[in-house]
C-alpha cells in the first residue's frame, strides 16, 4: 500500500531536536559518556510546592471531566495578575488571557486562525522551528528575517521588501531570543508596532524566556509598548520559568479579537489543559518568585563557567543577559553541523547546529545550560583537549 505523506509534511525539514536525540542515542549505545547540551529541557525539578498542589488538585473529581477550552477562570485571573505585577499590564482575564497546553501548542496552531494558502509570515532566522512549521501547516509561505550579530540579533525591518510586507499576515518575534540569547528594548518594540500598523500585520511575540535573565536584567513584555495590544499577542510558558516542560501549560495574552481566532482553532482540535495542572500553575504564578530568583542564580553560574571555558578554548562567544543558551561561533573553516559532529564524536558533547534554526544561524552552535555545573566543567575540559 502507498502511505505517501501529505505535502505539508514533506515540506517540513527534519525536526531538529528529534534528530539530535537520534545522534545522542547512537553515541550512548556505543558506551560514550554523553554530556547533553543540546535540547533546552531544564534538568532541575519542578518546585515541590507546585507538585504538591497538583497532587491535591488531582484528587478533586470535578477536575476529571473535560476542562474549559479557554482555561479555568482562576488560572487566567492568576496569569493576568502575574502580568500586572511583572509588566504592569492591565488585562481582562475573560477576553485577553487564554490557557494553552504549553506555548508550543498555541504557537503552532496560531497560523491556522489567520493564514490562508499563499499568505506570508515573517519569521526570524535563526528561530524556534515551530514558527515555520505552523506556517507550513496553514499553507502559508515563510519569509525569513535574518538575525545578524551586527544588528544585535534583531530583524532589520527596513530590509523587508514592501511587496512582501503587504502580503504578510503574521510577524514573529522572540525576546529574550532562542537560540541567540539576544534581548530587545522598548525602542525596538516601538518599531515593531509601527511596522505592524503600517502593513496591517499581526505580531506574535514568543516570551517563553522572559524570566530567564541575569545580571539584574529584566525582560520587558512586548505588550508594555504603546499600541502593542492593537496589533498583537504574546505567548508565555510555565515550562522554563518553573521547570514544568513536561506539564504542558502556558498562556497567551493580548488582543481579544486575535485571541478569539486562536480560541476558535483550539476548540476544534483540543479539549483544553487538565484542570489540576492549571490549579498547580496558579500556585506557581502566585508563589513562584523566590524559586525564579534561585533558578536565575543557578543558570548564571553555569553560564559563566561555560563561557569562560569556551573563550579559553579560543571560541568566539559573548555572555548573554537572558535565556539558558549560549550562542557560540564555530572555528574558522568549519560549518555548524561539522562542528556539532566534531563535538559529539570527539568530545561526547551534544550541541545544536545553528543552521538547524535557519540559514542565518550558520556559523554558530547553541549550547544549553541544562546540566549541572559539574557536567559543564567536564564538557569544557573535553573541549579544551580537542583539535579544531
Amino acid at each position: 500500500m502507498d502511505f505517501t505523506r501529505a505535502k505539508r509534511l514533506q515540506a517540513l525539514p527534519p525536526y531538529l531536536f528529534a534528530e539530535i536525540d537520534r545522534l545522542k542515542a547512537a553515541q550512548i549505545a556505543r558506551g560514550v559518556d554523553v554530556v547533553n547540551l543540546g535540547v533546552g529541557d531544564p534538568d532541575l525539578p519542578t518546585p515541590s510546592f507546585v507538585v504538591e498542589a497538583l497532587q491535591k488538585a488531582a484528587q478533586n473529581p470535578a477536575y476529571h471531566q473535560y476542562p474549559s477550552y479557554s482555561g479555568m477562570n482562576s488560572f487566567r485571573a492568576s496569569a493576568a495578575n502575574w502580568c500586572k505585577k511583572r509588566f504592569n499590564l492591565d488585562l481582562d482575564p475573560s477576553t485577553e488571557v487564554m490557557t494553552l497546553i504549553g506555548s508550543k501548542e498555541g504557537i503552532a496552531l496560531f497560523p491556522l486562525a489567520f493564514v490562508n494558502p499563499g499568505d506570508v509570515t515573517l519569521v526570524p532566522s535563526p528561530a524556534y522551528p515551530v514558527y515555520q512549521a505552523g506556517t507550513i501547516f496553514a499553507g502559508g509561505q515563510v519569509h525569513a528575517m535574518p538575525l545578524l550579530k551586527e544588528n544585535g540579533f534583531l530583524p532589520d525591518l527596513d530590509a523587508i521588501d514592501p511587496a512582501v510586507a503587504q502580503k504578510a499576515k503574521i510577524l514573529y518575534i522572540n525576546y529574550p531570543n532562542n537560540p541567540t540569547g539576544a534581548v530587545a528594548d522598548g525602542a525596538f518594540f516601538e518599531k515593531i508596532v509601527a511596522f505592524a500598523k503600517h502593513y496591517n500585520i499581526i505580531v506574535a511575540h514568543d516570551a517563553a524566556y522572559s524570566e530567564m535573565s541575569f545580571d539584574g536584567y529584566r525582560a520587558p513584555s512586548f505588550l508594555e509598548t504603546e499600541g502593542a495590544k492593537d496589533v498583537g499577542i504574546e505567548f508565555h510558558s510555565l515550562s522554563k520559568s518553573f521547570n514544568m516542560t513536561g506539564w504542558r501549560l502556558g498562556f497567551a495574552i493580548g488582543n481579544a479579537e486575535i485571541l478569539a481566532g486562536l480560541g476558535q482553532v483550539k476548540a476544534n482540535v483540543d479539549s483544553g489543559a487538565f484542570n489540576a495542572i492549571q490549579e498547580a500553575g496558579t500556585v506557581a504564578l502566585e508563589h513562584g518568585d523566590p524559586f525564579i530568583k534561585t533558578m536565575r542564580s543557578v543558570y548564571a553560574e553555569r553560564r559563566d563557567i561555560l563561557i569562560k571555558g569556551l573563550q579559553e578554548a579560543g571560541l568566539d562567544v559573548e555572555p548573554q543577559r537572558a535565556t539558558f543558551y549560549v550562542w557560540c561561533g564555530v572555528p574558522k573553516g568549519m560549518t555548524s553541523s561539522a562542528f556539532t559532529t566534531l563535538l559529539l564524536e570527539q568530545g561526547g558533547i551534544v550541541t545544536t547546529p545553528g543552521s538547524g534554526f535557519g540559514a542565518a544561524g550558520e556559523g554558530y552552535v547553541r549550547f544549553a545550560l541544562s546540566v549541572s555545573k559539574e557536567r559543564i566543567v567536564e564538557a569544557v575540559a573535553r573541549i579544551k583537549k580537542m583539535d579544531f
